[in-house]
């Protein structure tokens, strides 16, 4: 198929994207990517691509991912049903292996594998190696859930400064040697936030922030934390987009320059966020003039 672009358009578009490169170039930036906007074959195909081509000129990517929903399917076929409170896995000691092998297991080494196909080149760890992520149990009614109580970036750091993508997916340890299932936006706030990233871009399956949920033309383009508080109040921000927001402020109270919520099924969203000026879905940044 011949390609609508001729090369002095496409000329046109790398030269534009140049003061951007320059910007992220040698920068540290997060992506947390899963739950929904994995489920597309060709979409993952598409996101992998997107980070190994940041990789390539000279972004250090951070890639933290979940698979709830290969989980659940996990689960379905071991005959297991997948238990929710308050958007949080109920996870006993065998849905917590289940959890490990999946995560750590078929999804970390499926993105690796995706993103050295891509050209990138990329290592997967969890939570556990090198005690990356360490936590306790965040409520006994929920079972291995855990709450994050230290994180170690150096094994993270090590990898980036020998050129490599670390892949994490969120689970964690304690001295007892337990295993926790670690809630992923969670997860890469807090990694975000210890690497003081210059951003944090969480995937999801919506738009960003809406004024109005049903109407995807009310996106909130850019907004500050202490708005962000005052949609809580006002009931523009609820349900599953609570939490995330939630952890958005998290992350800049931590360190993180600015995050932003993007819909992950939108083909390319992390270049046209990184690398255009229009950006993708809703920034949220600190109150700071």
């Amino acid at each position: 198929m011949e390609s609508q672009f001729s090369n002095r358009e496409r000329a046109e578009v790398l030269t534009q994207a140049l003061p951007y490169i320059k910007k992220y170039s040698g920068k540290i930036v997060v992506v947390k990517y899963g739950g929904n906007a994995m489920v597309s074959e060709a979409l993952k195909q598409q996101v992998m691509e997107d980070i190994a081509l940041l990789w390539l000129i000279g972004v250090k990517v951070v890639l933290v991912h979940g698979g709830g929903p290969e989980i659940s399917d996990t689960m379905k076929k071991l005959g297991k049903q997948a238990v929710f409170v308050d958007g949080l896995r109920v996870t006993d000691k065998e849905t917590v292996d289940i959890v490990q092998m999946v995560l750590a297991g078929k999804v970390n080494k499926t993105l690796v594998n995706l993103l050295q196909m891509k050209g990138g080149h990329a290592v997967g760890l969890s939570g556990i190696d090198g005690g990356i992520l360490e936590a306790k149990m965040k409520n006994e009614a929920l079972g291995y859930v855990g709450q994050i109580t230290r994180i170690r970036t150096q094994p993270i750091l090590d990898l980036l400064e020998k050129n490599y993508i670390p892949v994490i997916s969120t689970i964690a340890s304690d001295r007892q040697g337990n295993t926790y299932n670690i809630n992923g936006d969670t997860a890469a706030a807090y990694i975000a936030g210890e690497l003081k990233a210059e951003r944090l871009i969480m995937m999801t399956d919506i738009d960003g922030i809406l004024y109005d949920k049903d109407d995807p033309n009310s996106l909130i383009r850019e907004l500050r934390v202490s708005e962000a508080k005052k949609l809580f109040d006002t009931g523009v921000i609820s349900g599953g987009m609570i939490p995330k927001v939630d952890c958005c402020i998290e992350a800049i109270g931590r360190g993180v320059k600015n995050v932003v919520i993007l819909d992950g099924r939108v083909p390319h969203s992390i270049l046209m966020e990184l690398l255009t000026n229009e950006g993708a879905g809703t920034l949220v940044k600190g109150d700071e003039v």
